[in-house]
């Protein structure tokens, strides 16, 4: 059996882990900071046998030279030379496999440039999608523009809708509270936002979310809904979904 737990690192990050049943190997998704992992490594009898990097961002890198020095592992990541200890370049279509599933590799740039996402088929499917997707809201546009980043979610939006969202930051509180002002008539948000607000209560996290549930609340993957056109007809140009999603974008970067 597969699991995925994730590791808090710095302020916000999530640090995905996946293990399958109780073999050694784990694969660890974006380690922003060694310490995190080298502390559940040690103290559960385990090694590092695959790291996934999405991009470039040091929060998602910064503690990939002290693992790749200590453990040796397989990792796995865009074509970018500002990554040091890649050992396999991976982009759009290409796939491998990891814990006997396979994985395929999407090219989600807008975030940043060399964004990748990597999805594994099952049951359910996971996605494991850096700063691409996250609950209730999507990546701030650092090197991409709005274009690329809605064609990502778009080809979220794709997916079956039990398509599990490891996202890689705690953001959801924040981003639903924007999903009000975006849409402010959706009860299944708010619904959502009450339940999450219990969990973060409870110091639990929000995450993973899923493809159906994004659908259902968060207004950038809900550009077509008029009650979000709307919203942000009041913020700039909402004539097509495109430039919904470009102003939704640019009023939550000021929200």
């Amino acid at each position: 059996m597969l699991t995925v737990k994730p590791l808090p690192a710095f302020k916000d990050n999530y640090i995905w882990v996946l293990q399958q049943d109780n073999t050694p190997g784990i694969v660890v998704v974006d380690p922003g900071d060694a310490e995190p992992v080298i502390e559940r490594v040690e103290q559960q009898g385990l090694t590092v046998a695959t790291i996934l990097i999405t991009h470039h961002h040091p929060d998602h890198t910064g503690g990939l030279k002290e693992l790749v020095e200590r453990y040796s592992p397989r990792v796995i990541g865009p074509d970018n030379s500002r990554i040091e200890g890649i050992t396999e370049t991976v982009g759009e279509g290409d796939t491998f496999r990891l814990l006997g599933r396979q994985f395929e590799v999407m090219e989600t740039p807008g975030h940043t440039l060399d964004h990748i996402t990597f999805l594994t088929p099952g049951t359910p499917p996971l996605l494991f999608c850096g700063d691409t997707l996250f609950c209730g809201g999507c990546g701030r546009l650092f090197e991409g523009e709005p274009n690329d980043m809605f064609r990502a979610l778009s080809r979220f939006a794709e997916l079956s809708d039990d398509t599990l969202v490891f996202g890689a930051h705690e953001y959801t509180l924040a981003n639903l509270k924007f999903a009000q002002a975006a849409e402010p008539e959706n009860e299944t948000r708010d619904a959502l936002l009450e339940e999450c607000q219990k969990a973060r209560s409870m110091d639990r996290p929000t995450l993973p979310s899923n493809i159906g549930r994004e659908k259902a609340v968060n207004p950038f993957m809900r550009v077509a809904e008029p009650g979000v056109r709307k919203a942000a007809q009041q913020q700039g140009d909402a004539s097509d979904e495109l430039s919904t999603f470009a102003t939704l974008r640019a009023w939550k970067d000021s929200f």
